[in-house]
């Protein structure tokens, strides 16, 4: 990565946060690496997924911009309650800036459930150019 756009970043979400996204990019839980699988090169209703994203000061597993969709995939320790509230003060943050989120625990991961969960949101896009994604 280059300085400008590194500083760039740091700027914004702080050098420890860059670095821990950058690590858990090159470590991903199973189900996350099954979903990035899924998703990467545009490999569901040709969205474009970022993992790992850094948005306000949260690091999200995945984010569609488009969709303005943050895509969580949870393990058995977002069933603790203080994980809990933990997860519903950051959704209200982001929220409030006009982002929703979606989650989805390890067990649920498939191109089916994805295609579900994502559906009603693709719904008011324009369509596609042609040759670009679809079901994929």
């Amino acid at each position: 990565m280059c300085g400008m756009r590194m500083g760039r970043r740091a700027r914004f979400a702080g050098n420890d946060k860059v670095a821990m996204a950058s690590q858990m990019r090159r470590s991903p839980t199973d189900a996350e690496a099954a979903v990035w699988a899924l998703v990467r090169n545009r490999g569901i209703f040709g969205l474009k997924f970022r993992r790992q994203a850094i948005l306000r000061g949260y690091i999200v597993d995945f984010f569609c911009p488009a969709l303005r969709l943050v895509l969580e995939i949870d393990g058995g320790v977002h069933d603790d309650p203080a994980n809990a509230v933990a997860d519903r003060l950051r959704r209200d943050d982001l929220e409030r800036v006009g982002l929703r989120e979606l989650r989805l625990h390890n067990a649920d991961v498939s191109r089916e459930k994805l295609i579900e969960l994502l559906q009603p949101f693709v719904a008011d896009l324009p369509p596609l150019p042609e040759g670009r994604g679809g079901l994929g």
